[in-house]
């Protein structure tokens, strides 16, 4: 079995969804859309990951649990939940009946535009900032699914038992990045670069990590040619690669 349910949750809620994090940050319509409005959404996935999106002065909040949400929305298991991220469920909350216009309104719109600028037409790639915020939504929804498949997949996880603690930094200059923050075997996506990191893995420019990203290029080959630069711990940035190769899989 090349993926499973459980892993896939997984990203679709620290990957996925909390890419929404990275959208308010960087995308004006985002911000138009919520406005002055105030919510936080909890998913609760049986045997699976249980966090809230916090939305609160145009910005979003991924935080873990669902103890301090305002709307409640529980899923029997992993694929229930995978299956409100692909849109074929649809969920139904148990929490916060009373906020269920920003669920159907705002929140709908704001995950509908997500989807814009993760799958958006070839057209639109043209146009320089739509590929930039693009590209910055994505490497959020990438550093995201690393720590996921790490800590998740049964080959994710073997691949991170060999890395050791620290950080890795993740950087296009200039435009984003993030740090992978490994612990006893376990890795954590961070929006903060601590200012100690093991190794780094360095993108070029946006057009670099855009083809890598959408496997027009592999991660070899950009090293080869000076378009992805790696420093600090070799080993480390191998498992972090190996790990990589996995996301594909699972964001199909």
């Amino acid at each position: 079995m090349n993926t499973d349910p459980k892993t896939l949750a997984y990203i679709n809620m620290y990957g996925v969804l909390g890419a929404l994090t990275a959208l308010c940050d960087t995308v004006p319509e985002a911000k138009k859309i919520l406005g002055n409005a105030g919510c936080s959404i909890g998913f609760a996935v049986k045997d699976g990951p249980s966090a809230t999106l916090t939305f609160v002065g145009g910005k979003c909040i991924l935080k873990d649990g669902v103890d301090d949400c305002t709307v409640k929305i529980p899923f029997s298991s992993p694929e229930k939940f995978n299956g409100m991220v692909d849109g074929t469920v649809t969920p139904i909350p148990v929490k916060g009946f009373t906020r269920l216009p920003f669920l159907l309104g705002k929140f709908k719109k704001l995950t509908d535009l997500l989807e814009s600028y993760l799958r958006p037409s070839p057209e639109k790639l043209e146009d320089e900032v739509f590929l930039r915020r693009s590209t910055v939504v994505m490497f959020r929804v990438i550093a995201g699914a690393i720590a996921q498949i790490a800590n998740h997949d049964r080959i994710g996880q073997f691949s991170a038992s060999n890395v050791v603690d620290g950080a890795v930094k993740l950087e296009i200059p200039g435009v984003t990045k993030a740090a992978l923050i490994v612990k006893d075997g376990v890795f954590t996506c961070s929006d903060r670069v601590p200012k100690a990191y093991l190794s780094s893995m360095t993108f070029r420019d946006v057009k670099t990590a855009r083809d890598l990203f959408d496997g027009r290029i592999n991660a070899v080959a950009a090293v080869g040619n000076g378009g992805v630069q790696i420093a600090g711990m070799v080993s480390q940035i191998d498992n972090v690669n190996r790990i990589l190769s996995r996301v594909e899989l699972y964001l199909k």
